[in-house]
């Protein structure tokens, strides 16, 4: 384990806790969620996979500052990256599965920045997002899949955040919600076959796991969520490659598909699965909430977003489960809060009613 200082390891342990101990110390309530029509949605681009790794990201970045898209990088990587990260970005370059490190390159070549910011920002970006995702069936058997990303730096990422059209041949392989300069997935879907999101799981000292997985050529967890988008055929293949593929750091990986009783929770180990917890509908048990925590274990005072929504999906009832209801259900307090920065709703039997929007803008 790295010899870092007691400060630094204090630092470390607190941050997944940072959003909420902010939010508990400023005396602000989250605010009104406004409703989904009047929430922005965010931009919504093509990359296509049939273009060169190094030029793919090209026409999304041309939409864009880059003298912002540098600061807001820059801050990213000077609040979120342990100094003795940055000693061994150089080598870990060699060890980042293709053909995520020649976007990154070329993305940090058209923004005239190193490699190793680029790269830093990408890892940053994999750790510490306080997450709710949900994943229900309806009384007809359709399947609904719901998140909340909350996350530091609001004021940045808000402005990051985009939806994009992953193109081969010209058509949609599939659709997935991240920020600019970031080439992984927390959240997306491969039409008609299946849905996806990451929340975080807080175990261990985050880049110390991280740094020695990636050593072992081990996945980022986010980047495992769009290798699954791309590769999987249906539920049953993305639920085992998200459950089976080493990963650089420990998550929760929520499945949803479009027959009844696809849709299922993975608590992730780096190496493999600890859990997996399916839907259950014949007994009850038509949905799964997971925010940051084992579903098996008490949820801590401090931070209870599970308890919420689970009263907010009871109340709305199965029969009324819609999009639009999941929607209302993530913008329930504290579920939806000052640190939400975007709502995505999806159904994988209805993709093109995927629905990314803004929360707290403006």
């Amino acid at each position: 384990m790295h010899a870092a200082g007691w400060e630094g390891r204090v630092a470390l342990l607190l941050l997944p806790l940072l959003p909420l101990l902010l939010l508990a110390g400023s005396g602000m309530s989250a605010p009104s969620p406004p409703s989904p029509s009047r929430a922005p949605a965010p931009p919504r681009f093509n990359v296509s996979l049939d273009v060169a790794p190094e030029l793919r990201w090209q026409p999304v970045l041309q939409h864009y500052d880059p003298n912002f898209l540098r600061a807001a990088m820059a801050h990213v990587i000077r609040e979120k990256v342990p100094k003795w990260v940055h000693a061994l970005v150089d080598v870990l370059e060699y060890f980042l599965p293709q053909p995520f490190t020649d976007e990154i390159r070329g993305i940090c070549k058209a923004l005239d920045l190193s490699l190793s910011d680029c790269l830093l920002v990408n890892l940053a970006y994999e750790s510490t997002a306080f997450c709710t995702s949900i994943v229900a069936q309806d009384s007809k058997g359709h399947i609904y899949h719901g998140r909340n990303l909350d996350y530091p730096f609001g004021n940045i990422l808000r402005k990051l955040t985009m939806d994009v059209q992953f193109l081969k041949n010209g058509q949609i392989a599939f659709t997935g919600t991240t920020f600019v300069g970031y080439v992984g997935l927390w959240t997306g879907q491969n039409p008609y076959k299946f849905t996806v999101s990451g929340n975080e799981r807080d175990k261990g000292w985050w880049w110390e796991n991280a740094v020695a997985a990636l050593l072992q050529r081990h996945s980022p967890v986010s980047w495992l969520i769009r290798a699954t988008l791309n590769e999987s055929e249906n539920f049953e293949a993305a639920v085992f490659k998200l459950a089976k593929t080493p990963i650089i750091a420990d998550v929760y990986y929520i499945v949803g598909g479009t027959f009844p009783q696809e849709g299922l929770v993975i608590t992730r180990n780096r190496g493999g699965p600890a859990d997996i917890w399916p839907l259950d509908p014949l007994n009850g048990q038509w949905f799964r909430v997971e925010t940051n925590y084992d579903h098996w274990k008490p949820v801590p005072k401090g931070d209870d977003r599970r308890t919420p929504a689970i009263k907010a999906l009871n109340s709305t009832g199965q029969a009324n489960l819609s999009l639009e209801t999941l929607f209302q259900v993530l913008s329930v307090t504290p579920v939806y809060n000052n640190f939400t920065i975007y709502t995505t709703v999806m159904s994988a039997a209805i993709p093109d009613n995927y629905m990314t929007k803004i929360r707290n803008f403006g």
